[in-house]
């Protein structure tokens, strides 16, 4: 059957010179024959001719090609060789290496451009397919000149799409200061113009209270919103009762709109409330209960987020119940939490990752469900991936090197061409 996609490079492809020959198939039905093909055949099929390798190329193609193969890909970065990521599928094969700045790690996005970035104020957008490699400036928004030492720690970057406008954007938000120092965490956004000139950085609202951006990958956007924890540090609050913790919660989850731009109502996760008699404030606290306040200061360590199945997660591992909880938000305005997952995690991590690395958050990634409901993980500590089924409760170990960083690549294996990464400063 002749796809409409087929149709349009028809007419496209009769306007191309005489010598430009598809063979002996009318290119419409060449075009669905190679759409039934996986792309790893597909990019070995390219060395043929120079018309099959333009037919496969063509956006309308891969764009049909994509729909009917979704496929996996990581953006892995192996131990001992952090100056590079390689774009490949769960089986190891790697679709197209790039060298990235030294000192740089990968947000863990969900996206077909790549942004790679330090604690120490140094972003970097890249776009696999093109070659482009946008390098943002350092210097500050104009509203904040003057107020930030950008070469300061822990400087966070979160990089994600606008599905409305097909905009990329970064929101970048400053380290706190001194938890008794006065000012808050800055916060500015930056919108990728392929190429623009003098683009700035736009400074927004900050918050109240500081939002946690001092791990790597703290921010997780979903359908153009980033969602942040609070700050572990209001854990030291919590023993004493100081009514600082008041609508402070380790399960507190604050998040940015990428289009407005502006920060949004305030999410309280499914945790905390179970520690609290008549709503969470520090003063109706359950401390009659053995060990409340050990185990509820402990959960500072063990939330993180994710997200999968395109929805906001909250991950509960509780690491002395050796128990994994994936807590789903399904609907924001109603703020409702479902746990779909409850993993038992005692068969991939060795008893002693807990004592030599107690505070390492998160030490389990959730990374994607698979098209066959299995659960992708990369275990931090050790470096290694597993695939978790859920019906039969087993883990699966990927035959991979240990990873230093991974995020995973939404492009289509067929635009990735053998094209230098060229590097473009677009700020001033």
């Amino acid at each position: 059957m002749v796809t409409a996609c087929s149709s349009l490079l028809v007419r496209r492809t009769r306007r191309t010179p005489d010598d430009f020959n598809f063979g002996i198939l009318p290119v419409d039905m060449l075009f669905d024959v190679l759409l039934c093909l996986p792309a790893k055949d597909l990019c070995r099929l390219r060395v043929i001719c120079r018309s099959w390798r333009s037919l496969t190329s063509n956006p309308l193609f891969i764009k049909a090609h994509m729909a009917r193969h979704p496929e996996t890909l990581f953006l892995a970065i192996f131990r001992g060789d952090e100056m590079h990521i390689d774009i490949m599928d769960l089986s190891g094969n790697v679709m197209k290496r790039i060298g990235i700045p030294d000192g740089h790690k990968v947000q863990r996005t969900r996206l077909d451009m790549v942004c790679v970035t330090t604690e120490r104020n140094s972003c970097c957008v890249l776009n696999p397919a093109t070659g482009a490699v946008y390098a943002l400036p350092e210097s500050p928004a104009k509203e904040h000149m003057g107020l930030v030492q950008v070469r300061r720690p822990f400087t966070s970057f979160t990089f994600g799409h606008v599905a409305s406008t097909g905009e990329y954007k970064v929101l970048r938000i400053f380290n706190r200061p001194e938890f008794f120092d006065p000012g808050p965490q800055l916060c500015e956004a930056f919108t990728i113009n392929h190429g623009a000139s003098h683009a700035p950085w736009r400074g927004k609202q900050s918050r109240d209270f500081f939002v946690e951006c001092q791990e790597a990958n703290s921010g997780v956007v979903v359908d153009g919103v980033v969602y942040f924890l609070t700050d572990s540090v209001y854990d030291v609050f919590i023993d004493d009762g100081s009514d600082i913790i008041d609508g402070l919660y380790p399960d507190f989850i604050c998040s940015f709109d990428l289009e407005t731009e502006e920060w949004r109502e305030d999410i309280q996760g499914p945790i905390s409330p179970n520690f609290f008699i008549q709503g969470p404030t520090s003063s109706n606290f359950v401390r009659d209960v053995e060990n409340a306040v050990e185990e509820y200061m402990s959960i500072w360590n063990q939330l993180s987020l994710a997200e999968l199945k395109g929805y906001l997660v909250l991950v509960y591992h509780r690491r002395h119940q050796s128990t994994m909880d994936l807590w789903f938000l399904t609907d924001y305005d109603t703020r409702s939490w479902v746990k779909e997952y409850s993993i038992q995690t005692e068969l991939i991590i060795p008893a002693n990752d807990y004592s030599m690395k107690p505070f390492m958050r998160p030490l389990l990634v959730p990374l994607v469900v698979l098209n066959d409901g299995r659960i992708v993980i990369w275990q931090r500590s050790t470096g290694l991936m597993h695939i978790y089924d859920p019906i039969a409760s087993t883990f699966t170990e990927v035959e991979m090197r240990p990873l230093a960083q991974v995020g995973l690549y939404t492009g289509s294996p067929l635009s990735l061409q053998n094209t230098e990464m060229v590097e473009h400063h677009i700020g001033c």
